[in-house]
């Protein structure tokens, strides 16, 4: 019997997957409008910029120099030419596209920022957000990026993922943080007290629909502390994560979740970088030893950052993993409903089905000593960046 041979294959084969239909749901005077269909997600992009009449706010980790990109950007250039205030802001480390990329729109009268990191503590910290607001009313947020690769369906390898599309309130409270995220990229100095600071005296509010937000270091008033606090009285926890790499007390918490109720995971069974699938599998001894239900995903790779805690659900830009909960610059939605809940687990249903289910005898045949090892070694890499980890062939 080969080690592989012990994983339950899943109901859907790979190459018969079908990304689900977007989906909307009201909930509490808002309206999300779900998009797991990369195709669906550019179109809902582009729909959002080409119907912007003032203005258009912008803030992405990874923008690529290829057809995806081009498309996006000349769209953002066609905004401009009928008068909508434009302005991007990019992640330097994140994005391959050259600043000559972008001459077109500053030439149209846009404004593009740029987060570029120093060689001093601000280095290692990412802006990992990804969301864009049309005339301050309203926001497609979600895992992707631009670039061919999010918008590819599951037969091309494309990454899969999640766009939502809010109109309500909280759409006030993303004009409010794109605000002080462009006062902090355009401030001297490396800004690592400052970001520090937004994020310790930012107001998620007290409603069932937050904007929660983090940055390195911070503990209270982040997303990750929120979250935590969700994991602490749970009984039902039910997640998506692209990576994962969490802090133990958070292991910790889903264990116990698992051992009074039930805790399921869908993973990368699919990367364009192993580490992070290596990673993953370092952890899951203890949760598969408290009955956590664990899956990988095989149709394509996967992206997707989707958390639901009993009738509490979060999406964004956030990975489950140390990165996204102690250094990175994050966004997280936080909606408290119960029927918005239970259609997102539908989702996690559908995604399941195309999922590999980790067993412990896969587990103890897999992980022997010398898999451990090269696991924890690429653990200790991925601390500091996935990408450079990657680049240093690890």
């Amino acid at each position: 019997m080969t080690h592989e041979s012990s994983l339950v294959e899943p109901e859907i084969p790979p190459q018969d997957y079908r990304d689900p239909e977007p989906f909307r749901v009201a909930a509490h005077d808002h309206i999300f409008t779900f998009y797991p269909h990369g195709a669906d997600r550019m179109k809902a992009l582009i729909k959002m910029i080409d119907g912007a009449r003032q203005s258009l706010a912008m803030f992405v980790y990874m923008f690529q120099d290829d057809q995806s990109g081009e498309f996006v950007r000349d769209a953002l250039v066609e905004a401009v030419a009928r008068g909508v205030d434009v302005h991007l802001i990019i992640d330097d480390f994140g994005s391959d596209a050259p600043r000559k990329f972008f001459d077109r729109l500053v030439e149209a009268g846009g404004t593009f920022s740029l987060f570029q990191p120093s060689w001093n503590v601000r280095y290692l910290v990412r802006n990992h957000q990804k969301f864009v607001i049309a005339d301050n009313s309203a926001v497609l947020t979600g895992g992707f990026n631009i670039s061919d690769h999010y918008f590819r369906p599951p037969q091309e390898n494309g990454w899969c993922d999640l766009g939502v599309h809010i109109e309500g309130t909280v759409v006030d409270r993303f004009c409010q943080w794109f605000e002080l995220l462009k006062g902090w990229v355009a401030a001297d100095g490396s800004g690592f007290r400052r970001i520090r600071t937004m994020v310790q005296e930012w107001d998620e509010g007290d409603g069932p629909v937050r904007l929660l937000v983090g940055a390195p270091l911070v503990r209270r008033s982040h997303w990750a502390w929120r979250f935590k606090r969700d994991l602490f009285e749970a009984k039902r926890l039910d997640i998506v994560t692209a990576y994962f790499s969490p802090p133990r007390g958070v292991r910790w918490m889903m264990a116990r979740i698992a051992r009074r109720g039930s805790a399921r995971m869908i993973g990368a069974g699919k990367s364009d970088f192993d580490a992070t699938i290596d990673t993953a599998r370092l952890l899951y001894r203890k949760l598969l030893g408290a009955g956590m239900e664990i899956h990988e995903f095989q149709p394509c790779k996967m992206h997707m950052k989707l958390l639901v805690v009993d009738d509490k659900s979060y999406f964004g830009s956030a990975n489950l993993d140390k990165r996204s909960m102690r250094v990175n610059v994050e966004l997280m939605v936080r909606v408290e409903d119960a029927a918005l809940a239970a259609r997102l687990r539908e989702l996690v249903d559908h995604m399941q089905q195309a999922s590999s289910q980790v067993t412990p005898a896969w587990y103890d045949q897999k992980a022997t000593r010398w898999t451990r090892l090269r696991w924890r070694m690429t653990y200790l890499m991925t601390l500091a960046d996935y990408r450079v980890a990657r680049s240093l062939n690890i």
